[in-house]
This record gives structure tokens, sequence and C-alpha cells, in this order.
């Protein structure tokens, strides 16, 4: 019996996370099944990102200072790393969306590290799906209003240049590709980035309030350091992480409409 087995409390009693108990959340008025925490966070993130645009745009300053320079470095960066690398030129029409959809999600996502409010909004699977829903369904539109229904399926599956027995393999691979995987992978990774980080974050610093405060004891302290460490570290990760989904999830949005936009050759 190692040293770790002998200090670890049982687990009825250590009451380790699961993810029932961290995402499965209770009503927030009795009666009103749908008004969970994550609705509330997803409700208060539209309304902080609509605040957010208004107060550094309603009155724009040739100098921007303040909110409207930090919101103004945030279009710059979706302009420049998001939009005009997948849709070039028709990059300004887009930028509305995109950059609705940017800090959108970033700030979904960074509910799950403020203090009080601690749940990532896309951790649940329904918020992302959304999304990437109403993404895949422009896309669509998109591809057969520039290309013609048979234009944009016969470009998407049926792709110049190769050998025709090649087809066979090649165009059932791309319908399911562009069709059903893509707007699938597109919620799933956000979900499952959140979902995972939340579930790390929880565990390591349950374990930081078990043996330091809950169970303190002087083998036991030495745990619950390393848990206190490791969640200041993972939580830095997770901000990381947070950043980078959100900039993906743009990404991916601007790739897929340009996609329809102009056919690939």
């Amino acid at each position: 019996m190692n040293a770790l087995t002998v200090l670890a409390p049982p687990a009825d009693q250590f009451g380790a996370p699961t993810p029932e108990e961290l995402f499965n959340l209770p009503p927030i008025i009795p009666g009103v099944e749908w008004f969970t925490k994550p609705v509330l966070l997803a409700l208060l993130s539209g309304v902080f990102v609509i605040g957010l645009c208004w107060a550094a745009f309603a009155s724009p300053k040739v100098v921007p200072r303040g909110v409207q320079n930090v919101v103004e470095y945030g279009y710059m960066f979706v302009r420049d790393q998001v939009a005009r690398p997948f849709l070039g030129k028709d990059a300004d029409r887009w930028m509305g969306l995109l950059v609705t959809l940017f800090f959108t999600v970033l700030v979904w996502n960074l509910m799950g590290v403020i203090p009080l409010l601690q749940f990532p909004v896309a951790s649940h699977i329904a918020f992302p799906a959304v999304l990437a829903i109403v993404i895949y369904v422009l896309k669509v539109y998109l591809g057969m209003k520039h290309q013609g229904p048979w234009g944009y399926f016969k470009n998407m599956m049926f792709p110049p240049g190769l050998p025709k027995p090649i087809y066979l393999l090649l165009s059932p691979i791309e319908f399911l590709s562009n069709l059903i995987i893509a707007p699938f992978t597109h919620a799933v990774r956000l979900f499952a980035n959140m979902f995972a980080g939340h579930m790390l974050l929880a565990f390591f610093s349950m374990v930081g309030f078990w043996f330091l405060f809950e169970k303190l004891s002087p083998l036991g302290a030495p745990i619950g350091v390393v848990g206190v460490v490791m969640t200041i570290i993972l939580t830095g990760f997770e901000m990381f992480i947070q950043f980078l989904q959100a900039f993906l999830f743009a990404m991916l949005a601007a790739m897929y409409i340009g996609g329809s936009l102009h056919a690939e050759h």
C-alpha cells in the first residue's frame, strides 16, 4: 500500500466532482427547468458583449482610449488574423458576424475562471452546437447562392484535375467531411476543451480545499499545496486555451464562409 493510498480518503468522503454534479445544474427558478446557470451566464455574456461594443463605438474618438482602444485591438485581431486570410476582399462584409462570434465565445469561456461565476458556458454542448448550426446553414446557403446548387456540390465533391476513378473514393469523403463532420467537429472541439478544462480545475481545487481545510494534517498538507499550485497553473493555461478556442471557432467560421463564397480550384 503506497503513501497516496493511505493519505487519500474514501471516494464518498472526498466528494471528488463528477460530471453529473458539475454540469447537470438545477434550475435557478423552481419549476422553470430550462433556466439554469449556463443559460443565465449565456444571457449575461450577450448583454456584456453588446454593452462592451456599445461603450466602445457609440461615440468613437479619432484617437481611441479606454474601452474603445481595447475593443479596437480585438477588432483588428479578428480582421487581420481571421477574416482577411480566408475572405480576402469580402472580409469587411463579414466582420460584424466574426467579431460577434469571437467575443461571444471568448466571454463564454472566460466565465469558467471568473470568481463566483466559474462555469464555462461552452462546456454545455447545446451552446456551441447552436452557433455551429448557424454557421453550417449560412455556409450551405451562401454556397448554393454564389455557385448554384449543382455547382456547389460539384465543386465540393468533384474537384477538377483528378483522374475519374479517384472520385469514387474522394467524393463520399468530401461529402461527409464538408456536410457532416465539419459542423460536428466545429461544435465538439470547443465543447470538449471547455468540458475537460473545467473538470481539471474542479478536481485540483477540490484536492487543495480538502487537504488544506477539510482534513488538514502534516502528511496531507503537501498534497493540498500541490492541488493549489496546480489549480493556479491550470487556470493560467486554461485562459490561454479559452482565447485559442474562441480564435479557432471564429477562424473556422471564416474558412467555411470563404469556401462557400468562392469555389476552390
